[in-house]
């Protein structure tokens, strides 16, 4: 984990949360909290996501399922690269696996860990120069006024999210997982505008760094 000070003890306070389970919002988180994040005080890119599922929480590492292996290739990385802390920091708008509807269907993020932790680990990573605000809770907390109506008008906004003047700079998508392969069907622009552009911006930032430049 490439962390240290402040950071490094931010880090063992997220980890030991049991705010879901202490003072809930709502129901009760229905498993022992487990987070899943990995900040960084090296990485230049942050990715956003919206929340651990169930492999992930087997594993204890973010993005260990097929929706990590779509964003990977969005992304122009390797595994090696994409789980190295000193290229890419993780932090998901719940830390922990919410638990599934009765459709079988993943919960939405859980309410008690953005306003309780986001903003201090934003704070110990002032290096971050790009965020990837994958889905819409992402965007919502990141992307504030910019963020449109739906996912759709916030992703096809891209240019002017990403050309606006703030720092870090932020690049909006959808979530990779294998329910939005419609979604990607019924709008080819994504893949053939907005992916060069985020394999090029993330090669550039990771050339940058003298000890991990890739070959």
């Amino acid at each position: 984990m490439s962390h240290d000070g402040d950071l490094a003890a931010l880090y063992q306070q997220v980890t030991s949360c049991r705010i879901c389970l202490d003072a809930p919002i709502g129901r009760t988180l229905p498993h022992d909290p487990r987070p899943v994040l990995v900040p960084s005080t090296q990485a230049r890119i942050l990715i956003a996501g919206q929340a651990p599922g169930t492999k992930v929480h087997e594993s204890g590492k973010p993005f260990t399922d097929a929706s990590g292996d779509r964003l990977r290739d969005w992304m122009g990385v390797t595994s090696d690269e994409f789980y190295d802390p000193d290229l890419f920091a993780v932090l998901p708008m719940g830390f922990c696996f919410p638990g599934q509807d009765d459709k079988g269907g993943d919960l939405p993020p859980r309410r008690e860990c953005a306003p309780a932790w986001r903003e201090l680990l934003m704070q110990q990573m002032p290096q971050i120069e790009l965020v990837l605000a994958i889905g819409a809770y992402a965007q919502a907390w990141h992307l504030g006024t910019q963020r449109m109506a739906s996912l759709t008008e916030t992703v096809a906004n891209w240019r002017e999210i990403f050309n606006a003047p703030r720092v870090p700079k932020m690049l909006p998508l959808p979530h990779p997982s294998w329910r939005n392969t419609g979604w990607l069907k019924r709008h080819p622009w994504f893949d053939t505008d907005l992916l060069p552009v985020l394999r090029t911006e993330i090669r550039t930032r990771l050339s940058r760094n003298p000890e991990n430049a890739m070959s």
